[in-house]
């Protein structure tokens, strides 16, 4: 039977989501935990690929087992067995059409930044952070631009994978929330690195290094060289996936609040 997961983590402590030499990827934990379960090995497979120090509120994966469980036990038999910065959420049994990956329509992350003088401690590791104030309007602005299908070269990194740089944007917002900047963002997919390019760059845009027409100029450029540096992964968390209501799955995605 094919069985899919909702899964928590805490990223900074873990070298992303893939499976690593040394054990420290999310994957190595959670499949770990789910064969202690099972009573054998698994392979999971997950809707994106978290780098290190990513967190993930609801990352969504699937694995395929030959012995029977009730949701309750994938759930807490496999937490008995997980460290406690990732959790299993939920988990239901799927049909064998279903692919975590594959079956996914789009994708959501938000990142949050500290916007204050003195960086934060009891939120270190969990958010991003920018000492000089930002002006909020300006990159509200420039993050409009992102919508709809474009080449984003200008925002992947030089070692990504993907074979093609186009992706189709449907969100792309910027908010204050205090002292914090909740930047939010779902597309189909995702380039390597491209969030926190693009958050580099609207921190720009939030200094004045960047106006809004040269923001624009960066994404029709499609030049990675010319662009802002890559901003600290800490804020970075991958909140959801849309999947088609034909899976009747859970709720697959979350907030950062």
């Amino acid at each position: 039977m094919k069985i899919a997961i909702g899964i928590e983590y805490h990223g900074a402590y873990f070298q992303g989501w893939q499976s690593q030499p040394n054990g420290r990827g999310v994957q190595d934990a959670v499949e770990h935990a789910i064969a202690m379960v099972a009573g054998e090995k698994v392979r999971m497979h997950a809707a994106g690929r978290t780098d290190s120090g990513v967190h993930a509120l609801m990352q969504v994966g699937h694995f395929e087992t030959t012995v029977q469980r009730p949701n309750t036990a994938w759930v807490r038999g496999t937490n008995a067995h997980l460290p406690p910065w990732v959790r299993v959420r939920w988990a239901c049994e799927v049909a064998e059409e279903f692919h975590a990956r594959f079956s996914a329509r789009a994708r959501s992350y938000q990142y949050v930044l500290y916007n204050h003088a003195v960086a934060p401690a009891s939120q270190h590791g969990r958010v991003g952070w920018y000492h000089r104030p930002l002006d909020i309007a300006p990159m509200q602005q420039a993050a409009k631009l992102l919508l709809g299908e474009h080449d984003f070269s200008a925002f992947r990194a030089s070692e990504c994978q993907a074979s093609s740089p186009i992706r189709t944007m449907h969100r792309a917002e910027v908010k204050q929330q205090g002292q914090y900047i909740v930047f939010s963002f779902q597309a189909n997919a995702f380039l390597q690195h491209q969030i926190r390019n693009v958050v580099g760059a609207l921190v720009y845009v939030g200094q004045g290094k960047l106006d809004i027409s040269a923001f624009g100029a960066l994404l029709e450029n499609k030049n990675r060289a010319l662009s802002p540096p890559t901003f600290m992964p800490d804020g970075l968390y991958f909140t959801g996936v849309t999947y088609d209501a034909v899976w009747q799955l859970p709720p697959c995605e979350t907030v950062w609040d």
